[in-house]
């Protein structure tokens, strides 16, 4: 008989050019209940193993040497959109972050980070929530918030309903599913089945680009 919480662990691959520090990694998430499908010491090799291996999360180097992991990031995130990407960099340069949410990375973590923040943002990751270095999330609705030329009079589309609009607009103020679901007073699964209805909507890929939308039209500032 097969395990029965096999279905529920959370597969990853960890991306990186340094083998002591991949396999460290590797060896944390396993020890704390991860399945590690793979590792990758480059973008390439990433961008393939990812699509062989279809992990919930790939926790992805921006300094690869030669390579970046930028372009690896870009290409996961639109080649599988079931795969999530989190940013674990040595470099907490704000250009930096910017560049891996805008290749579609679901968060960013600096590997100053201990085990346990990081099996925590493994975790909040794989759950679709956004996860950020503290610090930094700030700086990505920021800018988000610059970007944002001219709200669409704080109304979400019509083909949003009330209650998907609602989720958005706290998706927009940078809640996440469990402060959502407290906040609404649903259940946690509730939030997550309008996160994923909305997205689909909206053909969006993931919760960073959804607070982008959200804040581009306004529902910020309700």
């Amino acid at each position: 008989m097969g395990d029965p919480g096999a279905e529920e662990m959370i597969s990853v691959m960890v991306v990186d050019d340094h083998p002591i520090w991949r396999d460290g990694v590797a060896r944390d998430l396993t020890e704390n209940g991860f399945d590690v499908r793979a590792t990758a010491p480059d973008a390439t090799a990433a961008v393939r193993i990812a699509a062989a291996v279809r992990p919930d999360v790939v926790l992805m180097d921006m300094n690869l040497g030669s390579t970046s992991g930028v372009d690896a990031t870009r290409e996961i995130t639109t080649s599988l959109p079931d795969t999530r990407v989190l940013v674990l960099s040595a470099s907490g340069e704000h250009s930096d972050v910017l560049e891996a949410v805008k290749a579609g990375a679901s968060g960013y973590l600096v590997k100053s980070a201990s085990v346990r923040e990081l099996v925590g943002a493994v975790r909040r990751t794989a759950e679709g929530d956004p996860v950020f270095t503290p610090g930094l999330a700030g700086l990505v609705l920021g800018e988000y918030r610059r970007m944002a030329d001219a709200p669409a009079g704080g109304v979400a589309p019509p083909r949003l309903t009330e209650r998907e609009t609602d989720v958005l607009r706290l998706v927009a103020k940078g809640l996440t599913a469990r402060q959502i679901a407290e906040r609404l007073v649903l259940s946690h699964r509730t939030v997550e089945n309008h996160v994923q209805s909305t997205l689909r909507k909206l053909q969006l890929h993931n919760r960073v680009e959804l607070a982008r939308y959200a804040i581009e039209h306004g529902l910020d500032k309700d």
